[in-house]
């Protein structure tokens, strides 16, 4: 007989229950994490479909590797620098420049104001200007909503990394767009 689990079982209870081999537990960070990492990955690969797979792909990886999951330490860093992983290698493997059609279809949208464009041309102008390093911390800071330890741990580098990296990043978007 299977027990339904809730979303708001502990995550140290979860963690214990995945490793032992229980899904439902698995499926309870899945819910859990899930719309942070498919967001994480949007805003770093610009394609939904592509977010979407991997997401799929770093949670297989992390049932995978839940076992070696080391008691006591946060899942959502865990989750994210696996996720990163992920899009990193993806994109070394992939070097094409696109348009992503949610971008085309905004260009076409009548109902956009000039000004909305305007300002999300230049957050994409800014992003664009910044190294690979520099737009990641960026991007799990205000978008995914790290904090400086989470960034740091998802990634695997010292906090102090990670901040000189926001200011270096935080200064260069000020330049671009202007604030």
């Amino acid at each position: 007989m299977q027990v339904d689990r809730k979303p708001e079982l502990d995550e140290l209870d979860a963690i214990a229950l995945c490793q032992e081999g229980d899904a439902d537990a698995f499926r309870c960070l899945v819910e859990r994490y899930g719309a942070v990492l498919q967001g994480t990955a949007f805003l770093m690969t610009r394609d939904a479909a592509l977010a979407e797979e991997l997401t799929q792909d770093a949670f297989l990886s992390a049932w995978r590797g839940i076992g070696g999951f080391k008691e006591g330490r946060p899942v959502k860093p865990w989750l994210v620098r696996i996720l990163v992983n992920r899009v990193v290698e993806h994109q070394r493997r992939r070097r094409l420049p696109t348009m992503p059609l949610d971008d085309m279809r905004e260009l076409a949208s009548a109902s956009r104001t000039a000004d909305e464009f305007e300002a999300r041309d230049s957050v994409r102008q800014g992003l664009g200007q910044l190294d690979a390093d520099h737009r990641q911390v960026l991007m799990l800071r205000f978008f995914a909503d790290l904090s400086v330890l989470e960034i740091a741990q998802s990634l695997g580098i010292p906090e102090g990394t990670v901040k000189s990296r926001l200011h270096r990043a935080m200064n260069t978007m000020r330049t671009v767009i202007g604030a």
